[in-house]
């Protein structure tokens, strides 16, 4: 019987029954030691973590607090391998260094995650890695891929501003070229977006987000179909010595188990929020893909079943101090760098980084916010008043 994805992700990693009874969730199995009854075992053991199967010969290879997590996330995105890191970026560092070599090129999109142009402007430059950048809206993407292109780059939708890529056919051009495609998948975490489903060769995910749930932990993870893939990923993996610890692999589990319905409620508190914000003299362009105004809202509605709780919103008469002011403002927002937790929170975006997505047209203020699980209505009460000290010009449309 195939069930639906939610029922999938309750039940993944379950530890069977021993003896007749056994926990609802894995108990944390902490461990750096293994032990084995025999040489003959140990050698057994050895070789097939060599061959690539999931098995324990030493702690940082992951115990059954660890495979639970990996079977629940696998089943999230329809993968056959998760592989566990300490945060998002090390799961994006991860993939650039496991599958590009010096000399290689690969294609980012220009609406990418700021850390990613950090990460190339020193990491990968340094090992003779080329990157180049491109707007998915401009940009005939198969006359950008070169000889020595290996790795097309995507995060859908974008960082700050939630521009939607049409995945399926940026990676049917990748794959024509031979071109490895990976994409971050932390907005939809898995849960509402399955890129792997759409030609998508790598899904990366930062579980500090909606998997955690509750802004205590960092954890990161990138998930796969191919077994050459695998074999590739898995020897970085190993060679950089890459672990997280039992009791983060377990919140993380723990956290999974009720994200379809955090993630429901996000979106509709934060449709409601969008909404209002819409409507209201001081805003001017609302991005959120769930909104029918939103330039991507057709391939949202294609491609996703659900949203989350990120909004932003431009603030066209404001300068950045009445922005700050607006933030400082808010009582039930904090301010924070993060999301995906249940709290709400605020940030203004640094204008330097939305002149690096092309998608960004204006030179006003931009707000982003994380829509928490508090009533819809009160998070609206306090969006009003931080909103009716700034001067009500509304924006062209």
């Amino acid at each position: 019987m195939s069930h639906h994805r939610d029922t999938r992700l309750i039940h993944a990693g379950t530890p069977p029954f021993s003896q007749g009874h056994g926990p609802v969730n894995v108990p944390v199995v902490r461990a750096s030691t293994v032990r084995f009854e025999s040489a003959a075992a140990y050698d057994d053991i050895r070789e097939r973590h060599a061959r690539g199967e999931r098995v324990s010969a030493y702690g940082r290879q992951g115990m059954e607090t660890h495979r639970a997590l990996e079977d629940a996330i696998a089943a999230l995105e329809g993968g056959d391998r998760t592989f566990l890191v300490p945060s998002g970026l090390a799961a994006i560092s991860l993939t650039f260094v496991a599958l590009l070599s010096p000399g290689d090129h690969a294609l980012v999109v220009d609406s990418v995650y700021a850390p990613v142009r950090r990460l190339e402007q020193t990491l990968l430059r340094r090992l003779g890695i080329e990157v180049s950048y491109f707007s998915p809206g401009r940009d005939d993407v198969a006359a950008l891929i070169r000889p020595n292109t290996k790795l097309l780059y995507l995060e859908s939708p974008s960082s700050l501003l939630y521009e939607v890529l049409d995945l399926p056919r940026l990676a049917q051009i990748a794959h024509r070229h031979g071109v490895v495609v990976a994409a971050d998948n932390t907005w939809a975490s898995g849960h509402v977006l399955q890129p792997l489903a759409l030609g998508v060769d790598v899904s990366i995910l930062a579980a500090t987000k909606y998997i955690s749930g509750h802004s205590d932990l960092m954890q990161g993870a990138l998930v796969v179909r191919d077994a050459a893939l695998v074999r590739r990923l898995a020897d970085a993996y190993d060679g950089f010595g890459l672990a997280i610890g039992a009791d983060d692999a377990y919140l993380a589990l723990r956290g999974i188990r009720t994200l379809a319905v955090r993630l429901a409620q996000h979106q509709r508190n934060a449709l409601a929020v969008a909404h209002y914000l819409e409507a209201h003299a001081a805003v001017g362009r609302v991005f959120y893909p769930a909104l029918p105004s939103d330039p991507g809202h057709a391939l949202w509605l294609r491609d996703f079943s659900g949203a989350n709780g990120l909004v932003s919103f431009s603030l066209p008469g404001a300068d950045a101090a009445g922005a700050r002011k607006l933030v400082d403002s808010l009582r039930l927002f904090g301010l924070g760098a993060s999301w995906g937790g249940y709290e709400s929170l605020v940030q203004v975006a640094a204008p330097e980084r939305l002149a690096e997505h092309s998608y960004w047209r204006g030179t006003e203020p931009v707000i982003r916010l994380h829509i928490g699980l508090e009533a819809a209505d009160d998070l609206i009460a306090d969006l009003e008043q931080g909103l009716a000290a700034l001067p009500q010009r509304r924006a062209a449309a």
